[in-house]
């Protein structure tokens, strides 16, 4: 079934280049089925890019969904134009009256900012706070899943020597829960970040419960509130090219960064990247929508504790 989505967002049209089924709400509203409302907050700077990442794995999967779109009303974007964030997007003040089946946080260019000097930190720990109550279940991604793991029980993110940045091997702990099914033994996700949270300070926290790591980039998924809270280190969600963009961006301003390991056939940048998360991802997300929020979320949404 289809993401129904605002009409004229642009993330329809470049799907529908990629024949992912999606559906505006003038079609939506025709049909007389309750989807799921999922909210995403887009903190990243490109949030076009970002929405289009995410409802390309949000779509595929037999539900159907009703996207809403949130940014942070006080933090200016110099990457989007205003008026996409004025026709597509909502401020906290405008949602925080509903209940969502499920939410994303995605990542932020923050993460080498404690998380108090962050300038929208006090906005981000009320999101947080509201969303254990009006939301079944929340997707934390990358800069987020930090920020959740340390505002909610005071797990620190630790500075790399060298940036995390590539697509790395990783295995799960237990390969019997939902969020796992139909994954292989080992499956591979993208990884581009400064900092990280260790091992050693979630397992000081019982409440939280680690799911998913790798010998190379370490903690991957862990879950918190019987899958109520899931913290997602990598960016599964990343569009093939991503890592690359991100790469010949920074060697132009100058910057000293290292080739994206195993991303590249070859290893050379001048080959095409060998994309290899891209069924982990669409399983994960699927996964995650299917027992974790539709199974789990009140017939009625309004009855969210």
């Amino acid at each position: 079934m289809p993401v129904t989505l605002p009409s004229n967002l642009p993330a329809i049209e470049l799907l529908k280049k990629e024949n992912i089924f999606v559906m505006d709400e003038s079609r939506a509203s025709s049909q007389d089925i309750r989807p799921l409302k999922i909210l995403v907050l887009n903190l990243m700077p490109l949030k076009i890019t970002t929405e289009t990442d995410i409802v390309r794995l949000l779509s595929n999967t037999p539900l159907q969904i009703e996207l809403t779109l949130m940014h942070i009303k006080e933090h200016n974007s110099k990457n989007t134009p205003i008026e996409h964030l004025l026709e597509f997007y909502n401020d906290f003040d405008e949602v925080k009256g509903q209940n969502f089946d499920g939410m994303i946080v995605t990542g932020a260019p923050v993460e080498q900012l404690p998380f108090e000097e962050v300038t929208y930190w006090a906005q981000i720990q009320e999101i947080f706070n509201w969303a254990r109550h009006h939301v079944t279940s929340t997707f934390y991604i990358c800069w987020a899943a930090q920020a959740g793991l340390y505002h909610f029980y005071g797990v620190p993110k630790h500075p790399l020597d060298q940036k995390m940045f590539g697509v790395f091997k990783h295995t799960a702990n237990d390969p019997t829960l939902p969020i796992f099914r139909g994954l292989d033994d080992e499956f591979y996700v993208p990884h581009s970040r400064h900092t990280e949270v260790r091992r050693e300070d979630l397992e000081k926290v019982s409440e939280v419960t680690i799911l998913s790591e790798s010998e190379e980039s370490g903690v991957y998924i862990a879950m918190a509130r019987d899958g109520r809270e899931f913290f997602i280190t990598g960016h599964s969600e990343y569009a093939p090219d991503t890592l690359d963009t991100e790469y010949k961006r920074d060697l132009s301003k100058g910057l000293s960064i290292e080739m994206p390991q195993n991303y590249y056939r070859n290893d050379d940048p001048n080959e095409k990247p060998l994309v290899r998360w891209r069924s982990h991802a669409n399983l994960l997300f699927s996964n995650w929508l299917n027992y974790y929020v539709y199974q789990e979320t009140p017939f009625d949404i309004r009855e969210i504790k």
